[in-house]
């Protein structure tokens, strides 16, 4: 009887592969064969909000590794006026401090924070009164004043009650190098 029962589930076993290989005949695409588009980072920030939650990839170069745990890196594009954080997930174990200095290509899925007017209005007014204090903190009081000022008028701009951080979740990533 076991014998019976074991050759059954071999039988089945055997079926299913034979299914499985004849649903991939060539013209179909599975998962691992799907390409995904691959953006400069200055192109995928003027898209971000359309890509969120969806998979692409990014290029751009490491400006910093967290140095305790690894597990994100910061890259900027060409023209180095905004930086993008990609945390270690997937494949990617860590970011290595070798990495500054590279180019990247990283690919993963993109991911949006917003920060509301209510919670930007109370950092303004913490920082305000950080500045009163005179500890010798203005100048980096001024700039991240000058910050909040920036978000504000991307949030008029829009006509939005938030304002929203990009970054992505790297499931993986390869040194690109330059030729």
């Amino acid at each position: 009887m076991r014998t019976l029962v074991l050759m059954m589930a071999i039988i089945a076993c055997m079926a299913s592969c034979k299914n499985k290989k004849e649903q991939n005949v060539p013209g179909t695409r599975t998962t691992e064969q799907v390409t995904i588009a691959v953006y400069e980072l200055d192109s995928l920030l003027l898209v971000a909000g359309d890509l969120v939650d969806k998979r692409v990839g990014v290029r751009g170069t490491v400006t910093h590794t967290c140095v305790h745990s690894g597990k994100r890196c910061f890259i900027v594009g060409e023209s180095g006026a905004a930086s993008f954080r990609v945390e270690a997930m997937g494949e990617i174990g860590g970011f290595n401090r070798e990495l500054v200095g590279s180019k990247i290509e990283v690919k993963g899925v993109v991911k949006e924070r917003r920060l509301t007017s209510e919670f930007i209005d109370q950092h303004e007014k913490e920082v305000n009164e950080q500045k009163t204090k005179e500890d010798g903190s203005a100048e980096s009081c001024a700039a991240e004043l000058e910050n909040i000022q920036q978000m504000k008028a991307w949030m008029k701009e829009r006509g939005k009650d938030y304002y929203s951080i990009y970054y992505m979740d790297g499931e993986n990533y390869d040194v690109i190098e330059e030729e």
